[in-house]
Parts: C-alpha cells; structure tokens; sequence
C-alpha cells in the first residue's frame, strides 16, 4: 500500500509541529485584547452576579451575607421599579424609531451629489463628538423656563410665554426624547451612509433606464442592499437607548414624579443614593439579561436569514 507524502516526506493531511503551533500563538496575539476584557468587563459582570445573591450595603459594619434570591424577589413586587422599566422601554423605542427615519432621510441626503456635500457631512457628526455630559447641558440652556432659547422664541412668535419643558409631567419625557433623538442622530447617519455607499451604482442606472422611479429603485435596489446595516445599527441604538444613563441624568435626574426615571438611573440611586448595592445589583441582572434576550433575538435572525436577514 502506498503513502501519499508530501515535498519534506512527511504523510499528507497530517498538520505539521508548525501547523498545530499556529492555534497556540494565536492565542499569544488575542491575549492583548482579551485581557482588558476580561478585567474590565466580564470580571465587574461576574461579580455583580455574585453581589445581587448577598444583602452588600454601604456604611456596614457587619459582614455581608448570602441571601440567595431574596433579592430578586423583592425586585418583583418593586412596581417603581418596573415603572422604570416601562419607561425605559418607551423611551428606547421612542428614540429609536425616528431617530432611524430622520437619519434614513439624512444619509439619502448626503449621499447625493449636491454642492458643499464634504462639509455638510463634517457638520452631521458634529453631535457625535460632544459628551453626553455637555449635550445634556446645552439643551437644559435650550429649555430653560425664564431664558431658554425654545421658550424666547415661543414668546417672539407669539405662540404664549413659554413653559417649564423639563420640569412639566407631562412634557418632560417628551423633551427628553428629543434631545435623545438629536444626539444619536449623527452615529446612525454615518452608518446608514456607509451603507449607501457600498450600494453599486450601476444598479441605480439600470432601474433608472428601466423607467423605475426614485421611490422604486429604493425600494428595489438600495433597501435591500442596505437592510443589513439598518438592522444592525437599530438593534444596536435600541440597547444603547435602553441602557441610557448619563443623558437623562443630566437633564432631569429622572424627575419630575420619576417620569423620566430610566432603569440603568434607577438602579444608580439605589446603589449610591440608598446604598442597597446587593439590591442593585439584582436590577442590573435583570437588565442585563433584558439586553442579552435582544441580542439573542438579533443574532437569530440574522443567522436564519443569512446576511439577507
């Protein structure tokens, strides 16, 4: 019986000593970035696992004690808690939602071949390159009852003396969701436009010879071509937005009456205004398993449908 070998003698379609050392050094090259990680992320996940099991609170003198469930029990009959939950699902979904639509109409925009196209681009992610932390400042200026820039103007047109968008019950989560919109608005647009650019363009000129219209060569050439990015980037806002913390903050501190009190700034009071750490960290469990059944929702249909999903 004969041996296939290869050009060293050696017999075909065994891996060298070379070949199962690569997946070893491998590893040598990951573990830069796997490290700060697993310090960074998975370590601090793992231990507020651990922390929402015990009874941790800050100021005691007793030692911490394990408490199984309990508090995940009281986290089900907390309905302030799940106030906040309902709110931040509204608010995810409430920014979300135009926020794609008006960078959709941004990115078909820009993508054009219009005058001052290259600084009209700079200009769109501008928002993007200022902290949250300034953002939500600037627009408290923009609301503010007695000088704000909204209320000023109201009063110039004639259109009554203005109001206390922030601080109303029924106004501030509204106000609050326009400066979410307003802020996201940039990151969404240059992904979509990237997308558009990847679209080719003699696509475009054979519906366009065709006789297809604008509305359908964009129904039947550049949104499937660009589905793929506008699935991503939505899911992806839809769990940045749930998980919103700084923005709000900032601008109401989650009131008035808790009607802008997201989870992720409920969760912060309970661990560093009350001090209930282990309490908190049960709600940030829970949230993040919220997070983790989106994600599991989105990679599945992604891989259902391919890269057509």
């Amino acid at each position: 019986m004969s041996v296939v070998t290869d050009e060293r003698g050696r017999p075909a379609g065994r891996p060298g000593r070379a070949v199962r050392a690569t997946g070893h050094g491998a590893w040598f090259l990951v573990l830069p970035a796997l490290i700060p990680i697993l310090v960074l992320s998975v370590g601090p996940l793992l231990y507020g696992i651990l922390l929402a099991f015990t009874d941790a609170q800050s100021g005691r003198t007793a030692p911490t004690r394990w408490i199984g469930g309990l508090n995940f029990r009281d986290l089900l009959q907390d309905t302030l808690f799940w106030e906040s939950f309902r709110i931040g699902l509204v608010w995810a979904v409430a920014v979300t939602v135009p926020q794609f639509l008006l960078a959709l109409g941004l990115a078909l925009l820009l993508d054009q071949d219009l005058r001052l196209r290259r600084p009209a681009r700079v200009l769109a992610i501008v928002p993007w390159a200022m902290p949250e932390v300034v953002v939500g400042l600037m627009w408290r200026l923009v609301y503010h009852p007695d000088a704000g820039v909204l209320n000023e103007t109201l009063r110039d047109l004639g259109l009554g003396e203005g109001r206390d968008w922030l601080g109303g019950l029924g106004t501030a989560l509204p106000a609050v969701v326009v400066v979410g919109v307003w802020a996201g608005l940039p990151q969404t647009t240059v992904a979509l436009l990237a997308g558009l650019q990847n679209t080719p363009r003699e696509l475009h000129e054979a519906a366009a010879v065709d006789g297809a219209g604008a509305w359908r060569r964009f129904r039947t050439v550049t949104w499937p071509a660009l589905r793929p990015v506008a699935l991503a980037i939505t899911a992806l806002n839809l769990i940045w937005n749930f998980n919103s913390f700084a923005l709000v903050y900032v601008l109401t501190n989650g009131g008035p009456g808790g009607r802008t009190r997201l989870p992720m700034l409920f969760a912060y009071e309970e661990a560093f205004r009350y001090g209930q750490f282990g309490y908190a960290a049960a709600m940030g469990c829970v949230l993040v398993a919220v997070v983790s059944v989106l994600l599991a929702v989105f990679l599945a249909g992604r891989l259902r449908g391919g890269d057509d999903a």
